[in-house]
């Protein structure tokens, strides 16, 4: 596997410091999420060659210039637990939504910053503090926030 492209990025996030590194390699693309470090669970998102990718988001809105628009995940896209698992059945709902979505991203962005797309895997690590379940299981704000922020620090890292 040659490595072709190492990038990352540290920002406190909801008072966490969260480091995201990419790494690009010629059959993968490498991304870490982490507030503790380390590599953490791994799940790898592949999409069929033949599946078509959404449009890049549109510009962000102007009342909220700081929230980037994101990509919907394709219905298509495959998630497959490589290494390690969530904490609980919440985290593993979160993890999988976190490796779609970065999956996505980058797809999006591979394909309109190159001629020639690719849909090379996504290896996406995990390690993010627990947070509190709510009551019905639903994301919490801190989740939200948390999220948010680590998408809009991946397009940071991308451009």
């Amino acid at each position: 596997m040659a490595q072709i492209a190492n990038r990352q990025l540290s920002r406190e996030l909801d008072g966490q410091a969260t480091d995201i590194l990419v790494q690009i390699f010629a059959d993968r693309v490498l991304v870490l999420v982490t507030q503790f470090g380390k590599v953490g669970s791994l799940i790898q998102a592949s999409i069929p060659e033949t599946t078509p990718l959404p449009p890049p988001p549109p510009a962000p809105d102007t009342t909220q210039p700081n929230r980037q628009p994101l990509p919907p995940p394709p219905a298509a896209i495959q998630l497959t637990p490589l290494l390690g698992s969530a904490p609980s059945e919440h985290m593993q709902t979160l993890f999988s939504l976190y490796a779609s979505q970065i999956a996505t991203i980058v797809w999006v962005q591979q394909s309109t910053h190159s001629l020639t797309p690719s849909r090379r895997s996504v290896v996406v690590g995990l390690a993010l503090r627990k947070s509190e379940e709510t009551e019905d299981g639903g994301i919490t704000e801190r989740e939200k926030t948390v999220f948010e922020g680590v998408m809009s620090m991946l397009y940071e890292v991308l451009n």
